[in-house]
C-alpha cells in the first residue's frame, strides 16, 4: 500500500490508490449534494414552517440565517471532532462514519415541523460534512503521488461542484413537490459506507506514524506549540475570512436575486427557476476555476495562486455589488465569483501536509473548519446589514473580507508540487 514518490501516469496507480480516490471523491460529491439542498429551498421551506406567505417577511430572513449559521457551526465542530478521530482511529474508519452522519440527518430534515427542528437536523448533518473534508483530503494526501496533488484537489472540488449541480437538478425536478421531500435525496450517501469499510484500508503512512507514537499521541494543544503554532494561526485567519466571504455569498445571493424589484412581479415558479439557474451557473463555472487554480498552483506555487484568486474574488464582489444592478447585469459578474471559488480546491491538498502526520486531520480539520464558525457569524451579521428585500450592501461588505484573507495568505509557505 506504500506510495511511490513519483508515478507519472495514471496507469502506475495501484488498486488501493484508486479505491481511496473513489471513496474520497464520492464523499465530496455527496457533501456538495447534502450541504446545498437547504440553500436551494431555505426561504420557501422556512416560510412554510413559520406559516407565513411572503418570502420577504423579516422572520424568514432571521430564522433561515440562524439555521444556516447552525449548519456552519456544526461544520466547524465536526471538522475538529472527526478530524481528531481521524488521527486517533484512522482515515477509512472515520470517513465512513462522517458520511453516515450527514446522510442520515440530511434525510431527517424531511421530518421537520418547526423551524428549530430543521436547525437541529442541519447542525448534526454538518458535523459529518465538516469531518469528511479533513479526512478525505488527508486520505488522498497520504496515498496518491505528490506530483498529482494539485490535479487531485481540482477533481475533488469538482466532486463537490457536481454534487451541488445535482442538488440544483433535483430542486428543478422536484419543483412540483413540497420542499421538505428534497431532503430525502440526501440519504443516498449512506449506501456507500459498507463498501468503504470493506475495500478502503487505513493508509500505510498513518499506520506507521500511529505505531511509532504508541501512547504518546499529540493533541489539539500541540497545534499551538513550537513551529506548528504559526501555521495554525495564519491558516485560521485565511480560512475564516475567505470561507465567510464565499458562504455568505452562497446563502445571500439567491435571496438577493429573489428580491430584486424587477423580479417581484414574476410568478413564483419562474423566479425560483431563475434563482436555481443562477446557482447552477455559478457552480458550473467554479469547476473551470478548480482546474485553472490547479494549473496556476503547478506553475507559481500554492500560496501565489491563492493570492491571485483572492484578488479576483475581491474585484468581482466590488464589480457585482458596488452599485445597484438588475439581474441581467449581475449575470455578467456573478459567474466570475464562481470561477474564483476554485481557490478552495487548492486548500484540499495544500493544508493537510502543512501539519505533522498525527496532527494532519486534526490540524486541517480544525483550521479549515474553524472558518465555518466565522462564516456562521458572518451569515447572520451580513444578513442584518440588509434592508428588507435588498442584500446588495451585505454582499459588498462580505466581499471585503478577501482583503484580510489576502494579507494573511502572504505569510503562508509557497509550496510547490514535485514535477
Amino acid at each position: 500500500m506504500a506510495t511511490s514518490p513519483t508515478q507519472p501516469t495514471l496507469r502506475g496507480l495501484t488498486q488501493y490508490q484508486w479505491r481511496s480516490g473513489i471513496a474520497a471523491w464520492l464523499g465530496w460529491f455527496f457533501d456538495g449534494l447534502d450541504m446545498h439542498l437547504y440553500t436551494l429551498v431555505a426561504a420557501p421551506f422556512v416560510a412554510h414552517l413559520l406559516q407565513v406567505v411572503d418570502l420577504a417577511d423579516p422572520a424568514v430572513k432571521v430564522k433561515s440565517s440562524w439555521i444556516q449559521a447552525a449548519f456552519m457551526v456544526g461544520w466547524a465542530l465536526g471538522g475538529g471532532f472527526f478530524g481528531r478521530l481521524g488521527d486517533l482511529l484512522g482515515r477509512s474508519r472515520c470517513l465512513a462514519l462522517t458520511i453516515l452522519t450527514y446522510a442520515m440527518f440530511t434525510g431527517m430534515a424531511c421530518l421537520a415541523t418547526q423551524w428549530w427542528h430543521l436547525l437541529i437536523f442541519r447542525f448534526v448533518a454538518a458535523l459529518g460534512i465538516g469531518g469528511e473534508w479533513a479526512i478525505g483530503s488527508a486520505l488522498l494526501a497520504e496515498t496518491w503521488p505528490k506530483c498529482w496533488r494539485a490535479w487531485i484537489a481540482a477533481v475533488l472540488q469538482m466532486g463537490v461542484n457536481l454534487g451541488i449541480l445535482c442538488a440544483c437538478v433535483t430542486r428543478v425536478a422536484m419543483a412540483a413537490f413540497p420542499e421538505r421531500y428534497i431532503f430525502l435525496v440526501g440519504v443516498l450517501p449512506a449506501l456507500m459506507v459498507y463498501w468503504i469499510r470493506r475495500k478502503v484500508p487505513e493508509t500505510a503512512e498513518w499506520q506507521r506514524a500511529r505505531h511509532a507514537a504508541g501512547s504518546h499521541m499529540p493533541g489539539i494543544r500541540d497545534l499551538f506549540r513550537s513551529e506548528v503554532r504559526r501555521t495554525t494561526l495564519v491558516t485560521i485567519v485565511v480560512c475564516a475570512c475567505s470561507l465567510t466571504g464565499w458562504w455568505a455569498f452562497i446563502f445571500w445571493n439567491p435571496q438577493h436575486f429573489r428580491n430584486l424589484p424587477e423580479l417581484r412581479g414574476w410568478p413564483a415558479a419562474d423566479r425560483e427557476r431563475l434563482v436555481a439557474g443562477v446557482f447552477f451557473l455559478v457552480v458550473g463555472v467554479s469547476i473551470i476555476g478548480n482546474f485553472c487554480a490547479a494549473w496556476l498552483a503547478r506553475r507559481i506555487g500554492y500560496r501565489n495562486a491563492i493570492l491571485v484568486f483572492f484578488g479576483g474574488f475581491l474585484g468581482c464582489f466590488i464589480g457585482a455589488y458596488g452599485v445597484p444592478r438588475g439581474y441581467q447585469a449581475l449575470l455578467m459578474w456573478v459567474p466570475w465569483i464562481g470561477f474564483f471559488s476554485g481557490v478552495f480546491a487548492l486548500f484540499t491538498m495544500y493544508l493537510p501536509p502543512l501539519f505533522p502526520v498525527l496532527l494532519r486531520t486534526t490540524g486541517a480539520g480544525f483550521c479549515y473548519n474553524i472558518g465555518r464558525i466565522a462564516a456562521a457569524v458572518g451569515t447572520i451579521v451580513f444578513g442584518q446589514l440588509a434592508v428588507v428585500g435588498d442584500f446588495r450592501l451585505a454582499l459588498l461588505c462580505d466581499g471585503l473580507l478577501f482583503i484580510p484573507a489576502f494579507i494573511a495568505a502572504l505569510w503562508m509557505p509557497n509550496v510547490r508540487d514535485d514535477a
